[in-house]
């Protein structure tokens, strides 16, 4: 019962930046950890980055010294922002949360819901 909908994405040069951002929204009772993933073409989707409800952040070794992720609970939102960018970053960006709602009968779930992406082209 969860929607997730992320943005931001894009075509930037080697070396440039973006930020995306994920908004959460329905009948949330509570959001527990966000994350943020990826898809390059081929290949399997990894994580890029997890944070705590509390906003601790952890990332893959890939993105260390590079990427920020962070969150506003009172938005119910999510961001990635992206420096250094390389060609080998290009991927479509998953934002994904771990959730409990109330769905329309009026029971919660625990859901871990996944928006549809958004693509990010990094360019040489």
């Amino acid at each position: 019962q969860v929607q997730l909908v992320e943005s931001g994405g894009g075509l930037v040069q080697a070396g440039g930046r973006l930020r995306l951002s994920c908004v959460a929204s329905g009948r949330i009772s509570r959001i527990d950890d966000m994350g943020w993933y990826r898809q390059a073409p081929g290949k399997q989707r990894e994580l890029v980055a997890k944070i705590t409800s509390a906003g601790a952040a952890n990332y893959a070794d890939f993105v260390k010294g590079r990427f920020t992720a962070s969150r506003d609970n009172a938005k119910y939102s999510a961001y990635l922002e992206m420096n250094s960018l390389k060609p080998e970053d290009t991927a479509v960006y998953y934002c994904n949360a771990d959730a409990l709602s109330i769905n329309p009968s009026g029971e919660w779930v625990a859901e871990r819901a996944w928006g549809q992406g958004t693509r990010v082209t990094v360019s040489s």
